[in-house]
């Protein structure tokens, strides 16, 4: 192992004086800096008024090009959780504002599901209808799709999972 480098000069020690001096220097060149910009014989001055960037919204064609997955009402309960997390992916991923994720999210349903979202809109019309939140229309989908008796068998099913033998990967393969 190389032996260690030591130096053999010593560093100049700075005052606190010399280090007050150093910052009343930065902070008059500072303060000069800022006249001269706000100077109106300054060229370089921009008069213009600062524009505020607006955040990009995202429409309908952005969402569709992010591949949602389309929900038709015969899949069940998981398949609407899953729908529903995958919209809500690209719901993030397609920058779309609160006030459109009902309109674009119903442009997705198809079938079964379709056939209930344009009776559930008629009576009240659809510029109403896309006015609830995506919250309410997920209550709404849940009620409609996945009824009280589906998600109590599927509990009954899981609770009654056992292992067969001792078995773990496969188990854990298999679920």
């Amino acid at each position: 192992m190389p032996p260690k480098r030591t130096s053999t000069s010593e560093t100049p020690a700075i005052t606190l004086d010399a280090i007050r001096q150093l910052i009343a220097d930065f902070t008059a060149a500072l303060e000069a800096q800022t006249a001269a910009m706000a100077s109106a014989s300054n060229p370089n001055r921009n008069t213009r008024p600062r524009e505020i960037p607006v955040a990009k919204r995202g429409n309908y064609k952005e969402f569709i090009n992010c591949q949602p997955f389309y929900f038709n009402g015969t899949e069940g309960a998981i398949d609407l959780i899953r729908w529903f997390e995958r919209t809500e992916s690209v719901f993030s991923h397609s920058k779309c504002a609160e006030e459109d994720r009902v309109t674009f999210a119903t442009g997705t349903l198809t079938d079964d599901a379709l056939s209930w979202w344009n009776a559930y809109a008629q009576p009240m019309g659809i510029e109403q209808a896309n006015q609830i939140t995506w919250t309410e229309l997920k209550r709404l989908l849940t009620n409609k799709y996945c009824p009280r008796t589906e998600i109590k068998k599927m509990e009954d099913e899981f609770y009654g999972l056992t292992v067969n033998g001792s078995d773990l990967k496969t188990y854990i393969r298999r679920f």
